[in-house]
């Protein structure tokens, strides 16, 4: 397969090639066990029941994420994803993955993975911190969703993530499993009790204190 200088750069700037250099990766997207891969809207990449182990890399076009029936996040260009289901042995631990439009991903199944991982330190700690971050971004949710009021599980997200976070209230409502109005109500007190500050998508503690009391 061939990559379009917008692919390489997408991927170089991505979780798992950060730094890595541009002839590497085109002479590997031509080995075994890397693909392209083509979806159309409503085209289903991974199910509980039917997934393949490999790791993917959204290149193009937009992909919803659900766990059962809740909607868990949409993947978009540069995106990582299928690090559950390569080395987990029980089908169940892979979500659901749909394109919401059309779109393409590059495929690296778990053989050409493990290579990388074994060869390659740069793409080895790309990797690995990679895994910390969603080791991270897992824990403060489930910790915020334990939180009894939206302001406390916003308070406790906007924390575990280090005082600042940048997504869209969409996005944000299906992480700490609150409806957009609780949300914004939870924004409009939390700033008026200047806690925290508002920037477009991103969100800053402006008095990390004040907002531990919250918890």
């Amino acid at each position: 397969m061939s990559l379009t200088q917008e692919e390489l750069s997408l991927l170089t700037r991505g979780d798992l090639f950060r730094g890595v250099d541009g002839p590497f990766l085109l002479r590997l997207t031509e080995e075994a066990g890397a693909c392209r891969a083509r979806f159309a809207p409503g085209e289903t990449v991974y199910t509980p029941q039917r997934f393949q182990r490999c790791l993917g890399i959204v290149l193009s076009g937009q992909f919803q994420v659900t766990k059962g029936t809740l909607a868990v996040s949409v993947l978009e260009p540069g995106d990582l994803f299928g690090a559950a289901a390569l080395y987990c042995d029980a089908a169940e631990f892979a979500a659901t993955i749909t394109a919401k439009r059309p779109g393409q991903c590059l495929l690296l199944e778990h053989a050409l993975v493990n290579r990388l991982l074994a060869e390659q330190e740069k793409i080895r700690e790309n990797y690995l911190r990679y895994l910390t971050g969603r080791v991270r971004f897992l824990s403060g949710r489930l910790q915020a969703l334990a939180q009894p009021g939206v302001e406390g599980k916003l308070a406790r997200y906007l924390l575990s993530c280090g005082g600042s976070f940048t997504c869209s209230a969409t996005q944000l409502c299906q992480r700490l499993g609150v409806s957009r109005a609780s949300l914004y109500r939870a924004f409009s007190l939390l700033e008026e009790s200047g806690l925290i500050r508002r920037e477009g998508k991103t969100i800053t503690a402006i008095d990390p204190g004040g907002l531990e009391a919250v918890l």
